[in-house]
């Protein structure tokens, strides 16, 4: 895909004066195609599509190059909404930030989650923090830029241009960053190779970590978690230490560029909806995700399972098979298996750590965590409905 808005001209400046009011949906599906459960709140006046600002599905392809659920379903939301907003399939990616992620593996159900944005009247804000966000392209990377130093500069000017599109002014108030960022085909290595721009690998499943990684360097960038100066030429996958606690990147062949949505908390927000993070420590770490319930919504998994389920909208979250062959101590064999790939073991056990503490299935676990919280580990939100 091609023709990305610049990161800068996704701006607040450009909102009427009000309040913001975001609403979001966990809509299931039956297949990468199936919009039927979208169009059916689209009839019942539920989801009105011009205000439609992001949608982030789970596919239940590979997760890996060779994972097209990715584009159809990109493809059947283009031509869904296209005729609804009065443009082009191709121009719905300008207006809407599509980031479909592959992989549904063990008990995770594929699924969109649907979130709109409108300005209301400054009356109607609510008390308090409440869910704003934004949403910011960077331009089209060439190959030989993937993983490198241009993508992560590229992100981070993205993710501001998000945060001011959203109406946040402190990185503090940001408790997630989702980027979907390209990755390289052997078309586009070849060609590299043949200008004499030889692009950072020549393996086309190693160049979604690459693409994932220096854009997960971008957020830290962004948010102030990492000084750019720290980063150098050959930190990206090499150095774990430098890492964002609120990245959430996901490669994919269907684009060119990063497409940036910056979730996050603001006050004289209208939304009824909630947002924190934490970060897993490993893939088991279930009790960083319990505390951040407990902590910052007032729900205990052990005793508030009706209210869980009656007010939690999703978790998004990251997983990757820890790249030191070890959970706490155990020795873990999900980098050595040459039949599955080690980022779909890893989405099927935090998917079922989630699973067991959500009560649903339909969560948004991403593969491949590089520079997404420590190494082993990945950041997790919460989207929770402030009341009933």
């Amino acid at each position: 895909m091609s023709g990305h808005i610049p990161a800068a001209a996704a701006s607040a400046s450009a909102r009427p004066a009000g309040a913001q009011q975001v609403r979001a949906w966990r809509v299931d599906c039956r297949g990468p195609a199936d919009l039927g459960g979208v169009q059916a709140l689209i009839d019942a006046g539920e989801v009105v599509p011009a205000e439609i600002v992001a949608v982030m599905g789970k596919t239940e392809g590979n997760g890996c190059v060779n994972d097209y659920t990715r584009e159809l379903a990109s493809q059947a939301w283009c031509h869904l909404l296209a005729p609804l907003l009065g443009c082009s399939p191709a121009q719905v990616h300008q207006r809407v930030a599509l980031v479909m992620s592959g992989g549904t593996e063990g008990v995770l159900s594929p699924h969109f989650t649907v979130f709109t944005r409108r300005q209301v009247d400054a009356a109607q804000a609510r008390p308090g923090k409440r869910l704003v966000l934004g949403i910011a392209h960077t331009r089209d990377f060439l190959p030989q830029e993937i993983g490198r130093g241009a993508q992560i500069e590229a992100t981070a000017a993205a993710v501001r241009a998000a945060m001011a599109d959203a109406g946040i002014g402190s990185p503090a108030d940001v408790h997630f960053v989702q980027v979907k960022c390209p990755l390289l085909t052997s078309a586009r290595i070849a060609a590299a190779n043949a200008a004499g721009t030889p692009p950072v690998t020549r393996d086309t499943y190693e160049s979604m970590g690459w693409s994932r990684g220096a854009s997960a360097l971008g957020v830290a960038v962004a948010l102030g978690e990492v000084e750019r100066d720290a980063i150098g030429e050959h930190s990206v996958l090499t150095d774990w230490s430098l890492h964002s606690a609120r990245a959430s990147a996901s490669a994919g062949i269907e684009l060119d560029g990063n497409v940036v949505i910056v979730f996050g908390e603001a006050t004289g927000s209208a939304s009824a909806l909630r947002i924190g993070h934490t970060v897993m420590r490993d893939a088991i770490d279930a009790a960083a995700v319990r505390r951040l319930l407990r902590e910052h919504f007032a729900l205990d998994p052990d005793t508030d399972a009706q209210a869980i389920a009656a007010r939690l909208v999703n978790l998004l979250a990251k997983a990757e098979a820890s790249p030191d062959g070890a959970v706490r101590g155990a020795r873990h064999t999900m980098l050595n298996d040459s039949d599955i790939n080690a980022t779909r073991h890893a989405r099927a056990a935090v998917g079922g750590v989630l699973a067991s503490i959500a009560g649903h299935t339909a969560l948004y676990v991403s593969g491949g965590a590089e520079h997404q919280g420590p190494a082993g580990g990945g950041p997790v939100c919460a989207i929770v409905r402030a009341e009933p």
